[in-house]
């Protein structure tokens, strides 16, 4: 049986106390744009920040403690809360709600999802957190790394990827994980960090600090990885979300080359003698979408056809959990 400490954002048994992964997320050194750019107001990312809060507020009225608790595990904590009050923390130590009313509000659960048609788990689960602990870690980690994108690329570009790498994180977390339910905003989180990677790979010329700043990106994203194979961590969502986002990055964060900006005002002959983009930029461009749009196709029709990726890679479940002397991985 799994232990009842947890870490924040995650899959958590269907029957039994929620578990969550936690988005731990150190600060990477930030690369220097070599021209002058006008940047983007932010509101995007606080009224995502904001929505998730209320979201979480919701749960916790749908979830009515007091009145609903089975008291099997304790009393109900900070009763002064009324019908918002807490889970007992022998149930979840994150300060939430019960599993069963994630379940309810639309936590990733692969059953429904297959069986009784309700896709749209698959978005709803990003917008679900296990508990207190839970949502200030991951929206912390939404405003340190949502403002600089949205700054420089708006919000249109930064929803689609926040949005389509939370998608593509849940998909993969259904293609693997079965029999537990999952929530929280890891996958997106994780796909906003692979868009600055890939953002930094195809502008590479335009920007000075590069090597660093790429290298910080990268023990960011293996320690963060890394610590998805402790128990009870939803790392699924973490890889689907960072592939996700790291194609997105190649195809949405494009900045013209180094100049072609201060060519523009000299005339259509000047600019044609100066591309836009760099042949590579290009290449990326188009590799990206092929495998961006392959990658959903093929993933959804397994998931809806009933299919296990685990059926299909036999090593594959030791990406999200690694079983040690110290723990064990549940089925």
């Amino acid at each position: 049986m799994p232990s009842s400490d947890q870490d924040l954002e995650q899959g958590t048994e269907k029957k039994g106390p929620q578990k969550a992964d936690s988005d731990r997320y150190a600060a990477a050194a930030t690369a220097t744009y070599m021209e002058e750019d006008s940047e983007w107001t932010v509101w995007l990312i606080p009224m995502f920040i904001f929505t998730n809060v209320v979201v979480f507020v919701a749960i916790m009225y749908v979830n009515d403690c007091p009145e609903k608790s089975s008291r099997v595990y304790g009393s109900c904590v900070a009763k002064f809360l009324g019908r918002v009050s807490f889970q007992p923390l022998k149930e979840n130590p994150l300060f939430g709600p019960s599993s069963s009313t994630l379940d309810k509000m639309g936590a990733l659960d692969w059953n429904k999802i297959v069986h009784q048609k309700q896709g749209s788990r698959l978005i709803t689960c990003m917008w679900l957190h296990a508990g207190v602990v839970h949502l200030l870690t991951n929206m912390f980690c939404l405003a340190f790394i949502g403002f600089r994108l949205e700054q420089q690329f708006g919000f249109v570009r930064v929803a689609t990827v926040y949005l389509m790498s939370g998608f593509g994180g849940s998909i993969l977390s259904s293609l693997f994980i079965q029999n537990q339910i999952s929530v929280g905003a890891s996958g997106a989180l994780f796909g906003l960090v692979g868009a600055m990677v890939s953002e930094l790979i195809t502008n590479w010329t335009i920007y000075t600090n590069k090597a660093a700043a790429l290298f910080m990106l990268i023990i960011v994203i293996a320690l963060n990885l890394a610590l998805g194979v402790l128990p009870h961590v939803d790392n699924f969502a973490h890889i689907g979300g960072l592939a996700t986002g790291f194609l997105l990055g190649f195809i949405l964060l494009i900045r013209p080359q180094f100049g072609w900006v201060d060519r523009h005002d000299l005339g259509a002959e000047a600019r044609a003698k100066k591309s836009k983009y760099k042949a590579y930029q290009y290449v990326l461009w188009l590799l990206a979408l092929v495998l961006l749009i392959t990658g959903f196709i093929a993933g959804l029709v397994m998931l809806f056809k009933g299919e296990s990726a685990s059926a299909h890679c036999s090593w594959c479940h030791y990406l999200s959990c690694v079983p040690t002397s110290k723990w064990h991985c549940g089925n």
